[in-house]
């Protein structure tokens, strides 16, 4: 056989016009941590305000994840990225509008109300084009590939989230926050145009009796009705809940410890894209034949380890015992890395364990629910337990139950025979 007979399969090149598109949504969640001092100056927003808007993207995924997830599966998946990057790319545009101050109804007192609206619609063009991801990627890359392709998919909300925190300080400094909501806005039409001209047609499905293709009822009984998906849903949300309290925490915690604004915004942000390298690497193993339930529990266990190491100490205050803060940093980014072998092997589950091709992104929206459920309420409980205890050291116990139930229900994960073998 010739060299070119045993080479693995190469991944498209419209798989990364599709990763293009996650990554842009996710610039557009990652947008505003950056600009929130910015927006304070400009608005003279509150902090509860600025608490709505973050938090308001999380709210559309935790309620409507599942609802968006099932209208990709009926518009067609190119359609619903196509849409979504349009919402966004609309949406940031006014967004930098209200920035500007413009005259009519986007500008004045306002203002506030407009960020607010535009922010929740940003929501819902987030989940139109990224639901339809793994469904795209599984139908354009070749048998072989597409173990590869979904962990470069897993990648997509580390990435597009490190980039916001690297660049979007940089850019509002130079030209204000309404600047960073037109660069993003240009960004989400250049995916789009990307999308629109290197991914195929949607293809019309003809249903066959008594498939899950027959409408949507019938797609969305068989994925609520089906074990599979509740599973990968329970265990995207304890590890994306757990991930997100200890990222989203970071910059609060050096900027206590005394760490300058510039090394905080870079430390957070190279901890953040460790994960990047573990969806990676997370894929190339499944590639590999690694077993899925073998990653996720290898993930879980190096999170727990992760989490301890970079959060238990024995006593408080100057006499605690614990480990230098170099070697708490590199532990966060093993938690971060170790971690990101988890989302990597539940997309391809959840391509792999849908109760149907016609049913793959409802059981991403699914998953995408439960994970922004996990992900709105672990923050305020990490807060909580850190006020209560009055320091972040026993942040590790949070981090550690979120881990041993990832690494139970992998278990029950790895027992589950997909819908095409059992067929």
């Amino acid at each position: 056989m010739s060299q070119a007979d045993t080479a693995p399969p190469r991944v498209p090149v419209a798989v990364f016009a599709v990763l293009l598109g996650g990554v842009s949504g996710a610039l557009h969640l990652g947008k505003l941590p950056p600009a929130v001092p910015a927006l304070q100056a400009s608005l003279g927003i509150g902090l509860v305000e600025a608490g709505f808007l973050l938090s308001l993207v999380q709210v559309a995924s935790m309620t409507l994840g599942l609802v968006a997830g099932l209208a990709a599966d009926t518009i067609g998946l190119r359609r619903s990225m196509l849409t979504g990057l349009g919402v966004l790319t609309v949406a940031s545009l006014l967004g930098g509008l209200v920035g500007q101050g413009a005259a009519g109804a986007l500008g004045g007192a306002h203002a506030v109300e407009w960020l607010l609206v535009l922010r929740a619609i940003e929501g819902i063009g987030f989940l139109l084009a990224v639901m339809p991801g793994p469904g795209l990627i599984r139908a354009l890359t070749p048998p072989g590939a597409d173990k590869a392709a979904l962990g470069l998919w897993g990648a997509y909300m580390p990435l597009g989230v490190a980039l916001a925190l690297l660049l979007g300080p940089a850019l509002i400094a130079w030209g204000g926050w309404a600047d960073w909501w037109w660069a993003l806005s240009l960004v989400s039409a250049l995916a789009a145009v990307w999308v629109w001209l290197a991914v195929p047609a949607d293809r019309l499905r003809a249903a066959a009796p008594g498939s899950a293709s027959t409408g949507w009822t019938s797609r969305l009984r068989a994925t609520v009705g089906a074990r599979a998906p509740w599973l990968v849903g329970l265990t995207f949300a304890v590890y994306s809940s757990q991930w997100m309290a200890v990222i989203g925490f970071l910059p609060a915690i050096y900027a206590g410890a005394g760490v300058p604004p510039a090394w905080n915004a870079v430390l957070t942000a190279l901890a953040a894209a460790m994960n990047i390298v573990g969806n990676i690497a997370g894929g190339r193993w499944l590639q590999r034949g690694v077993a899925p339930q073998r990653l996720l529990q290898f993930g879980f266990l190096t999170m727990a380890l992760g989490g301890v190491a970079a959060f238990a100490q024995l006593g408080q205050g100057a006499d605690a015992l614990g480990l230098p803060p170099a070697l708490r940093y590199i532990a966060v980014c093993a938690f971060s890395l170790g971690g990101g072998m988890v989302p990597a092997t539940l997309f391809f589950l959840g391509v792999r364990l849908a109760p149907g091709p016609s049913t793959v992104s409802t059981t991403i929206g699914l998953m995408q629910q439960a994970s922004s459920l996990g992900q709105f309420l672990a923050p305020p409980a990490v807060a909580w337990l850190a006020h209560r205890v009055g320091g972040w050291h026993w942040t590790w116990a949070a981090t550690l139950a979120c881990s041993l139930v990832g690494m139970a229900v992998a278990r029950r994960l790895g027992r589950i025979r997909p819908a095409a073998e059992m067929a």
